[in-house]
C-alpha cells in the first residue's frame, strides 16, 4: 500500500506542477491563456489533497500540538493520551463522514458540469466522502492498536 501511495501522490503532484507550469508559460510568456486548464487542474488537485489527508491517516504522521505529553512521564500516560486523542478524532472523523456522504448524495444526485469542459464535477467531489471514509478507517485501527498497545500484560511495567 505504501508503494501505491508513494506512486499515485508523486503522479498526482507532477500532474499539478506541470498543468500550473503550462498555465504560467502560455498566460505570461506567450499572452495565450489556455481555456479550462484552471478547471481540469481541481480534479489531481483535490485528489491530491484527500489521499495526502489519507497517507498522512495511514502513517499516522498528522502534525499535533501534544503539550500533555510534557507532563506525562509514563508510556503508558502516553499511550492513554494518544487513545483519547485518537477516540476525539474518530468522533470528529465520523462526523464529517456523515456529511461528506450526504454531499456525496447530492452530487451524485445533481451530476453537475463544470462551466468550460462540461467535466462532471463529481469525480472530484467525491473524492472528499471516500478520504473521509478511509481516514476514519484508519483512525479506527490505529484505536485498535494502542488499546491492544495498552492491554498487553508486560506493557504496564515499561518506563518511558
Amino acid at each position: 500500500m505504501e508503494r501505491l501511495f508513494r506512486y499515485l501522490l508523486t503522479a498526482l503532484m507532477g500532474i499539478v506542477a506541470l498543468t500550473q507550469f503550462v498555465q504560467v508559460i502560455t498566460r505570461y510568456i506567450f499572452e495565450v491563456p489556455i481555456m479550462g486548464l484552471e478547471e481540469s487542474v481541481i480534479i489531481p488537485t483535490l485528489w491530491l489533497y484527500m489521499l495526502g489527508a489519507v497517507n498522512a491517516s495511514r502513517e499516522d504522521t498528522q502534525i499535533r500540538a501534544n503539550v500533555l505529553e510534557i507532563f506525562i512521564k509514563t508510556e503508558r500516560g502516553h499511550t492513554i493520551l494518544a487513545l483519547v486523542g485518537e477516540v476525539i478524532s474518530f468522533v470528529i472523523s465520523l462526523w464529517l463522514t456523515y456529511w461528506a456522504w450526504d454531499y456525496f448524495k447530492y452530487a451524485l444526485r445533481v451530476w453537475k458540469e463544470s462551466p468550460t469542459l462540461y467535466i462532471p464535477t463529481f469525480f472530484h467531489e467525491c473524492s472528499l466522502f471516500l478520504g473521509l471514509a478511509m481516514i476514519t478507517g484508519f483512525i479506527g485501527l490505529h484505536i485498535i492498536r494502542l488499546v491492544r498497545q495498552l492491554n498487553a500484560p508486560d506493557y504496564s511495567t515499561k518506563k518511558a
